[in-house]
């Protein structure tokens, strides 16, 4: 009975404690690039796209573990634009020259072999930092993404 009673005591104990909050992994998807560009341009900031597919499960983690909160996040407003294409997928898309294409085929104009894949770019869709190919080491990770957002604010801030 005594047992009972201490895995009783843990278990309204543990209920207690505080929960992490979870990851969001709410990246926008892309719909209009070229609108992106107008407003990363007047806001001078650059564009951060993550490539992803449904069935990834690094995709998804980086999406909530550091994406999804940067999205939220009012420190990252004035700093990127962040925004998801679906490598593969047949969405809707207007690129940065206004033309329509989808997803997909946007993705495979910018060479995307492995997702996730990040890339940070100027008003035009120019790179303005290395890709950020797939999931690296997760201890770096959130540096990698901060460095390459870090390149292009300055870059798009000097007028490139």
């Amino acid at each position: 009975m005594k047992a009972r009673h201490l895995i009783a005591g843990i278990l309204a104990w543990a209920l207690t404690l505080p929960v992490p909050a979870a990851g969001r992994d709410d990246v926008p998807m892309a719909e209009d690039l070229r609108a992106e560009g107008r407003q990363a341009e007047s806001r001078r900031v650059p564009i951060m796209l993550v490539f992803t597919s449904p069935f990834c499960i690094y995709c998804d983690r980086v999406k909530a573990e550091y994406l999804g909160p940067m999205v939220d996040d009012p420190a990252y407003r004035d700093k990127v634009i962040i925004r998801q294409i679906e490598a593969g997928g047949d969405f809707a898309l207007i690129g940065f020259d206004g033309r329509k294409t989808t997803h997909g085929a946007y993705a495979t104009s910018q060479k995307i072999a492995m997702v996730p894949t990040i890339k940070v770019v100027d008003a035009q869709g120019r790179e303005l930092a290395q890709p950020i190919v797939g999931f690296l080491t997760p201890d770096f990770y959130f540096g990698y993404i901060m460095d390459a957002m870090n390149e292009g604010l300055e870059k798009m801030r000097k007028g490139n």
